[in-house]
């Protein structure tokens, strides 16, 4: 970084994706793109699973494209057509067909670099698996780390960019908890854990943060129960700045939008980062689905994927 602060234009965006419905999401996504570049937003940040929404739906993982599909495909034309920068994480399914959550970030002149998500979250984990890379992308000079949801909730992601990095980009794609008696007021932290969550990473790692989210309704299986999932997203794009006061942001009970602010690039001392896992105390009934979901989520993915392998095997024959 040059000693003379830059400041950049940023919009977070917030979407109530419909789930598994690609059309749709991905022109929603455009329109709200193309609103805050005509705003005068250089840099634009679409939400974790901009083009699927997230919920338990296998199809999401089973039809998910190659790196050279439409959702990548919106993400680079909206960045050579208003000269921006444009990010957001879609699946992937790559050569090795695996699928992985991807944050591509482009440039006018193309791709500047991908982070896969480390660690899939609860049913995330029957969809896809997860990355090692360091999360930190070169954009002319200015080092970018990248944060997706849970991410941006766990020391280990502060180890990778805390003072390595001028600006933290991602997205989230957080589900309530049911809201039910049993459960007391666990879903009522759950949402302050999720609208804090941008503001509280950005002490840590010492750099402005820009969110985008999702808000909206979801409806699906509930992974290892005969239950159903109803619940709702809990919102929050935010853009932040390194000490962690809050710019802009968008409550979920607003829906769909985007949040514009100035940011300024560059690293300030990282806050400490504690040897705990968790940045933040997620509780008792948080941390058991955490831990079940995980389990069954895997190995469901499994038997995807070895399914897939059969069925591929079976076709070549």
């Amino acid at each position: 970084m040059s000693a003379t602060p830059t400041t950049i234009r940023a919009a977070a965006v917030q979407t109530e994706a419909r789930l598994g419905d690609v059309a749709a999401n991905l022109a929603d996504c455009e329109r709200l793109a193309d609103r805050a570049a005509y705003d005068g937003a250089g840099w634009v940040v679409l939400p974790e699973f901009f083009s699927t929404g997230i919920g338990y739906l296998p199809r999401i993982s089973a039809e998910a494209p190659g790196i050279d599909g439409e959702p990548t495909r919106l993400l680079a034309g909206l960045a050579a057509r208003h000269g921006i920068h444009v990010g957001g994480s879609t699946l992937v399914r790559d050569l090795d067909g695996e699928v992985r959550n991807a944050f591509l970030l482009f440039g006018p002149d193309g791709l500047v670099g991908r982070h896969d998500k480390d660690l899939p979250t609860m049913w995330e984990s029957a969809l896809y698996t997860g990355g090692s890379d360091p999360g930190r992308l070169d954009v002319a000079g200015t080092t970018v780390g990248v944060a997706l949801c849970w991410e941006l909730m766990r020391s280990q992601t502060v180890a990778r960019l805390g003072g390595e990095v001028d600006l933290v980009v991602g997205g989230s794609g957080w589900w309530s908890l049911p809201e039910w008696p049993l459960l007391g007021g666990a879903e009522r932290r759950n949402h302050a854990r999720a609208t804090a969550a941008p503001a509280t990473f950005a002490r840590y790692v010492g750099a402005p943060v820009v969110h985008a989210a999702h808000a909206g309704r979801v409806d699906c299986a509930f992974l290892g129960t005969p239950l159903r999932y109803r619940g709702r997203l809990e919102g929050g794009a935010q853009i932040c700045d390194a000490r962690g006061q809050v710019l802009a942001s968008r409550h979920r009970d607003q829906g769909e939008g985007v949040v514009i602010a100035e940011v300024t690039l560059g690293r300030t001392t990282p806050a400490f980062a504690h040897d705990r896992f968790w940045l933040q105390r997620r509780g008792a009934v948080a941390a058991a689905a955490w831990h079940f979901h995980n389990t069954v989520g895997r190995r469901a993915y499994a038997r995807a994927q070895q399914q897939r392998t059969h069925q591929h095997e079976e076709s070549t024959r």
